[in-house]
């Protein structure tokens, strides 16, 4: 089992160089960067964590500069994003982005997506809340496309091309793979059905179910769909600094765990990161 570290990247937090770095030098396998936007005043949607939403998530800084800054800074490191929400973005311009960014860090990029749950953010870019799921997967259809493609063109409901030329081309065969973020049983169906990996969230188990009792599940969904479980990724993010539980994880094939960092100073985050490189150390 691997290990990442997760982060929103902010203007008063580690910098991307440092933890780059200080990732790199501890054993991680990858870094991870959040991304929102802007924050409306407004809240059609509750945050999932409860109560007043953290400030770091107006403060977040793009995902794909902050990553591009940590890849030039490595060698080995893999950069993430966890999440990007292709529903805020073009799939034409973030085909481009993804596929420069892996080219940029010679093929460490992960691509790391999610659908969202704040419908006042969405919709301020111009995405309707109740049909943002099939939007997000006609998108990455048609990103598939264009990265495999010399003269790719997609015709959906939501996303229409005729042929084009998009240069360049991902260096990872057939292209970076495709992390569906979220929860089971929703997300799940979700990366079954067009994910090149599944990521769900394991730091609430009150609200989301246990990580042991919807990975199987999840492994025969991957089953039932003629999806082989062996050669498809299950990472899990928010894990616990709780040593039993994370050998555990590693004993049912969880191929990453990943630590949910704050967005705070060197002082406070690289303390953290040599207790996980500890408990790296004894999971083995």
């Amino acid at each position: 089992m691997q290990f990442g570290a997760s982060i929103f990247f902010t203007d008063s937090s580690i910098a991307p160089v440092a933890l780059g770095r200080a990732l790199e030098e501890r054993g991680f396998e990858s870094v991870w960067a959040a991304e929102h936007s802007h924050i409306p005043l407004s809240r059609k949607s509750p945050w999932g964590g409860g109560g007043d939403l953290p400030k770091q998530y107006y403060d977040v800084m793009d995902p794909f500069v902050t990553l591009t800054a940590a890849a030039c800074a490595t060698t080995t490191l893999k950069i993430g994003t966890g999440v990007c929400l292709v529903n805020q973005r073009d799939p034409i311009q973030l085909a481009k982005l993804v596929a420069s960014i892996d080219q940029v860090s010679a093929g460490r990029f992960l691509f790391g997506v999610g659908n969202g749950w704040n419908q006042d953010e969405m919709e301020n870019h111009g995405t309707v809340f109740a049909t943002r799921h099939k939007l997000v997967r006609e998108r990455i259809e048609a990103m598939r496309e264009i990265w495999t493609k010399s003269k790719p063109e997609y015709h959906g409901e939501f996303v229409n091309f005729d042929p084009m030329m998009t240069w360049p081309k991902p260096v990872q065969k057939p292209h970076p793979p495709v992390i569906i973020g979220g929860v089971y049983p929703y997300a799940a169906r979700r990366a079954v059905r067009y994910g090149d990996g599944w990521m769900p969230l394991a730091g609430r188990p009150a609200q989301y179910g246990d990580v042991f009792d919807y990975v199987p599940k999840f492994r025969e969904m991957l089953k039932e769909a003629g999806r082989d479980p062996e050669t498809f990724p299950v990472s899990l993010f928010s894990s616990a600094d709780d040593l039993e539980r994370l050998k555990r994880y590693r004993d049912m094939g969880i191929v990453r765990s990943v630590v949910s960092l704050p967005a705070a100073g060197e002082d406070v985050v690289l303390p953290i990161l040599d207790r996980w490189a500890e408990l790296m150390r004894q999971v083995g």
